[in-house]
């Protein structure tokens, strides 16, 4: 039996039991892959100041994100295609979420519909809407989430343009995969995975099959998408979006200070520091190296959160003492999904609280309140 002690050996096991087209889908960047690579790198830059002599007895990892208390600040964030790195993947990440006592958020690429995660969980989840060109459809998206009880809305504003993202195009990425002799072959070598598959009738996108008129196949669904990302979205449509929606909204891939203000003035209630995992422009600098000047600029007028290149507790802690007010995982949970399902979910969870707890002591500090930019070297 495999021990498993870190992200990385997750992330081992996930590539072992994922199908290649869909592990690299998750483990990959745009381009060069430079961006997605300093996103974790920039993270490493940070040294923590080690501190003795305290009373660290009692320690908490407590931290509010929109006014609920979790356990650690952290919410999974969406991944479109979850539910081919694992059977029903959302449904499982969902359920591991909710009984950890964290937010869950789940992609309109997903493969479990809204309908299907709500019927498998017991408290709101959260829901991310990309802002298409088929204003009708994301009506009634809207509506499906305040139906779902969903308790807050997440807009990506950075997926206007579909950067080129080189292994997805050379694995041929569809969903379900397509039954090319090298696909074939490959999901052969994945048997625990093929069984899981062959189980459950959720293998296409469950947001969006059956729910637009003309997509009820791959074909015609692949044409639809393609089509369907907007780049004439400006600000002026957030402010009309926020009008359908009275709960909490979120703004994700917010990574320039000007932005950030903009965020605010349509109504935020929490903006998420994004590059899209390195997946969207390359070159650009690492969410962490963007936060501060988005802190300096909005002030309290709404939480900052982070996401990209996290990938241990250590990292969370990073990211507070910078200044964010919660964060996102997502590469780090779905390593755990591929690897294991829902028990693998949970285990991610648990090894990166277990990190920040300790990495609190050990930095001197009995609770995330106490911690800012003095904990960090320089």
């Amino acid at each position: 039996m495999t021990v498993i002690t870190c992200i990385e050996d997750q992330q081992r096991l996930a590539e072992g039991r994922v199908p290649r087209m869909f592990y690299d889908y998750v483990d990959a960047g745009s381009w060069t892959e430079a961006t997605y690579r300093s996103n974790e790198e920039d993270f490493r830059r940070l040294k923590l100041r080690q501190r003795v002599g305290a009373d660290v007895s009692n320690r908490s990892t407590r931290m509010d994100m929109l006014g609920h208390n979790l356990p650690m600040p952290v919410a999974l964030a969406p991944i479109g295609l979850a539910g081919m790195q694992h059977a029903n993947g959302e449904i499982l990440a969902a359920q591991a979420a909710e009984e950890f006592g964290i937010p869950f958020t789940l992609s309109t690429m997903s493969i479990c519909s809204i309908e299907d995660v709500a019927s498998h969980t017991t408290k709101p989840f959260w829901f991310q809407l990309y802002v298409m060109r088929d204003k009708d459809f994301i009506r009634r998206l809207i509506g499906r989430a305040k139906i779902a009880q969903c308790s807050a809305l997440m807009i990506t504003l950075d997926l206007q343009l579909l950067a080129q993202r080189h292994k997805d195009l050379k694995n041929g990425l569809s969903a379900p995969p397509k039954p090319t002799i090298n696909n074939i072959f490959n999901m052969l070598t994945k048997p625990s995975w093929c069984w899981n598959m062959l189980k459950t009738k959720r293998r296409q996108f469950g947001n969006i099959v059956g729910h637009v008129k003309g997509v009820d196949d791959m074909s015609s669904l692949a044409d639809w998408t393609s089509s369907q990302f907007d780049p004439s979205l400006r600000w002026e449509d957030l402010a009309s979006l926020r009008n359908l929606w009275d709960k909490k909204l979120i703004i994700k891939g917010i990574m320039d200070k000007d932005d950030a203000i903009e965020a605010v003035r349509v109504g935020a209630d929490a903006i998420v520091v994004s590059n899209h995992g390195g997946r969207q422009l390359d070159g650009t600098i690492s969410s962490i190296r963007a936060l501060p000047q988005i802190l300096d600029a909005i002030g309290e007028k709404c939480e900052v959160w982070i996401d990209g290149g996290i990938r241990s507790g250590q990292d969370i802690l990073r990211a507070i003492a910078v200044g964010a007010r919660g964060t996102l995982i997502g590469r780090a949970y779905v390593y755990g999904l591929g690897a294991s399902g829902k028990q693998g979910v949970s285990k991610t969870l648990g090894i990166l609280q277990k990190e920040l707890d300790l990495s609190l002591g050990l930095c001197g500090k009995k609770n995330l309140k106490e911690v800012d930019g003095s904990i960090l070297h320089g």
